[in-house]
């Protein structure tokens, strides 16, 4: 009966529920937030991505933590490091697959230019001058995307470099060069752009470059695994890849 005291207990139960906070999985308290393990080259366009995502996703912020492709791919298996990675090269991404779910995207592609000095003062003219005696250049470490991918030139030009120190990320290459600490070093074409007048480029021939490629992927059980992979998904859109264009990158076949 609705006047028996059961009844008065049902309907107090129920306005007592509709005054709590509620605790279901029907959505966040507040915007999610995304961790975004990147490499340093993508510094730049990431900072105008996080503006331009933000805009047509409300619900969503993207916290960027940058660095080495190897070094952000060495944070995943503690738990709770990011939702999302991007690296410089697809065998950073191979080799962190246990980490990831969802499609792989490569969202960018770019290649490598020789960093000089200001007005080139040792007068590099290419790769082949890369080998003479006294010549202080810097590289990619072999584990690392940038290494690789100069390695790769450079077997494909048969010479061999003998290097002043070998980096962790292109970014740290060009670090060196910038502060005098090198002569020469490879970097991406689009690292070189961020420099400004710090540094100078002597452009390696398209027929000895190699094709730099940025994939991203969402990070396996993370806190917000579908709002990741929907981030990833976008920046193969037409409105990211607008921004790629803005800093120089070449846009992927597949996202034209």
């Amino acid at each position: 009966m609705p006047d028996s005291p059961r009844w008065r207990r049902v309907r107090a139960f129920a306005l007592v529920a509709l005054l709590l906070p509620s605790t279901s999985c029907g959505g966040p308290d507040g915007p999610v937030t995304l961790t975004v393990l990147a490499t340093a080259s993508l510094s730049e366009v990431f900072g105008e991505i996080e503006a331009a995502y933000r805009h047509d996703h409300p619900g969503v912020r993207l916290r960027f933590e940058y660095g080495g492709s190897q070094e952000m791919a060495d944070r995943l298996p503690e738990r709770g490091a990011g939702d999302v990675l991007v690296t410089a090269d697809q065998t950073t991404m191979h080799k962190a697959r246990r980490y990831l779910t969802g499609r792989r995207r490569v969202i960018a592609h770019t290649s490598l230019t020789i960093a000089v000095a200001p007005g080139n003062p040792r007068r590099i003219r290419g790769l082949h001058d890369l080998t003479r005696p006294g010549l202080r250049v810097v590289g990619g470490a072999a584990i690392v995307p940038v290494g690789r991918y100069t390695r790769s030139v450079l077997a494909g030009a048969g010479l061999t470099v003998r290097w002043s120190s070998e980096e962790i990320s292109a970014r740290a290459v060009l670090d060196r060069v910038r502060a005098g600490e090198a002569d020469a070093g490879l970097v991406y074409v689009t690292d070189l752009a961020s420099a400004g007048a710090a540094a100078s480029s002597v452009p390696i021939p398209a027929d000895r470059n190699v094709t730099a490629s940025f994939p991203a992927a969402a990070v396996r059980d993370g806190d917000h695994e579908e709002a990741a992979g929907a981030f990833v998904s976008w920046l193969v859109t037409p409105a990211a890849q607008r921004l790629f264009h803005k800093y120089g990158f070449v846009t992927p076949p597949a996202a034209r």
